[in-house]
């Protein structure tokens, strides 16, 4: 019971890893409170992850918005009294392109949501992790330090790249409060948006699914795509008592794509 009695902040809670997350919370003896622009989808997972509700909360959540911030970090300490980490999943990851092709309105977007939102939504829960210390985990991507060549996702990878140097001066600013600050980076994860990705291939050049997604393994050293429970036990480790001594590091989840 990794995270016994804890409570986990997550947002972007959907279909994919910010519901697995959630799950390995509460599998771990945590408290989970979730946060997403689309309440229905909230309540969907609350209701798959805890049947009987008694260790999740949900509130509809814009991290553009500080003041929805503020109160889920509000919601968190009205349920269970006390946040002990959180879980930054919300992104923006659907603007695809480079530079030449940049709407650069679009990526002041991504921008707002991947850095400044993740950081509006930190610092709404900075006053109750400074009670007793804590974690804050972001989620990164490894394009942002090693460009894949299928896709390109320049203002994604950007942003998140952005957002682990703020990590950087994060772990030492908030470091005398007890408070971690790391970074998980997943490389081709299986969930849903790979499985897309996977399926829209195939069909697109007429071959076998198992063919497309032999392109990506064939370049792991282990032969798999790393998968959304595996970012997720990462996330869960950096958010636990046991990564106590560990900030300002950033763990890459990828099946050994990219080493570093």
């Amino acid at each position: 019971m990794l995270l016994q009695g804890m409570t986990v902040i997550v947002s972007g809670v959907g279909a994919g890893l910010g519901h697995r997350i959630a799950e390995t919370v509460v599998r771990d003896g945590g408290n989970a409170v979730l946060g997403a622009r689309t309440e229905a989808n909230l309540a969907k997972s609350a209701g798959e992850i805890d049947p009987d509700g008694g260790h999740t909360a949900y509130r509809a959540t814009d991290i553009t918005d500080e003041a929805q911030c503020d109160a889920l970090a509000a919601l968190a300490l009205e349920r269970f009294g006390r946040i002990d980490a959180v879980a930054h999943v919300a992104a923006w990851d659907s603007c695809f392109g480079g530079l030449e092709d940049a709407d650069f309105a679009t990526w002041q977007g991504v921008v707002d949501v991947n850095l400044l939102g993740t950081l509006r939504m930190t610092r709404a829960c900075l006053p109750a992790l400074k009670e007793r210390g804590g974690s804050v985990v972001f989620i990164g991507t490894q394009s942002a330090v090693a460009a894949p060549s299928q896709v390109r996702q320049a203002a994604y990878a950007a942003s998140k790249g952005a957002l682990t140097s703020a990590m950087y001066s994060l772990a030492r600013e908030l470091g005398p409060h007890r408070i971690r600050v790391n970074t998980v980076l997943p490389g081709w994860m299986w969930g849903p948006p790979v499985q897309a990705y996977v399926q829209f291939t195939a069909h697109t050049e007429g071959m076998p699914e198992s063919e497309v997604l032999g392109r990506l393994t064939d370049r792991m050293a282990l032969p798999e795509l790393a998968t959304d429970a595996d970012v997720s036990q990462a996330v869960a480790f950096l958010a636990s008592a046991r990564a106590r001594a560990i900030t300002g590091q950033s763990l890459l989840v990828n099946a050994g794509e990219v080493m570093r």
